[in-house]
């Protein structure tokens, strides 16, 4: 296998919703691992364990081993509380070689893109993709070389040259790099302050014009308000 298993140590646990609150009670997962050829078995594990299963950026491959027994498997499903986020159950799945498993794996991208070192935003759509694979094939994580986007580049999962079955869109984007934000130039604000401008001073220019006009008609010197001027 590709990824190297992480270990964990389980414990024997009672089934039964009452034995399983007793478990999450004492800080504890119930666990149960399955196969094919794999009758079911239950057993716990501590919560900071399990935490580090589901949240840690670790292998897919788990080997759990019980009393002397271990089984290589893949953490299948699990239960979070809706409020505290405590895993409050898990499923493992038993691998086989040669038969096929679907699991999810994280996505790392490679490389810093020439459109960002241009100024370009660079966008991470996805960051982990669902694929079916043989055992012996599983990878700890998929790599993606950015380096060599542009502005307006995109990688797609059609993209990708990869020895595994994707079980996403072909059409998918997974990184895209786009032109910088830049803050819209406020076109209608600047013709408004420009036209206010505009009224005010043709404004002025009606008011001096009125003073004028007002001169000119005015009584002459020597001659009382509204009494009409000798003709010359």
């Amino acid at each position: 296998m590709d990824a190297t298993p992480t270990v964990i140590e389980a414990q024997p646990r009672e089934t039964g919703s009452s034995a399983a609150r007793a478990i999450r009670q004492n800080n504890e997962v119930p666990c149960i691992l399955y196969g094919k050829d794999t009758d079911p078995v239950p057993f716990k594990v501590p919560i900071p364990r399990m935490n580090k299963l589901i949240f840690g950026r670790r292998s897919p491959v788990i080997e759990v081993q019980m009393d002397g027994d271990a089984w290589t498997c893949i953490l299948k499903d699990f239960d979070l509380h809706p409020l505290t986020e405590r895993p409050q159950h898990a499923d493992f799945q038993v691998l086989r070689e040669g038969r096929k498993v679907t699991l999810t794996v994280p996505l790392r991208f490679q490389g810093i893109p020439e459109g960002q070192k241009n100024g370009g935003d660079t966008q991470y759509i996805v960051r982990e993709m669902t694929i079916s694979v043989l055992p012996s094939n599983i990878p700890a994580e998929l790599e993606v070389d950015v380096t060599d986007l542009e502005i307006g580049d995109s990688i797609h999962v059609y993209d990708l040259d990869v020895d595994y079955e994707i079980k996403m869109a072909p059409q998918q984007t997974l990184v895209t790099v786009v032109a910088p934000h830049l803050e819209p130039v406020l076109v209608e604000e600047e013709e408004a302050e420009e036209l206010a401008e505009e009224e005010e001073e043709m404004a002025e220019e009606g008011e001096m014009a009125e003073e004028g006009e007002e001169g000119e008609g005015g009584p002459q010197p020597g001659q009382a308000p509204g009494e009409v001027p000798p003709e010359a």
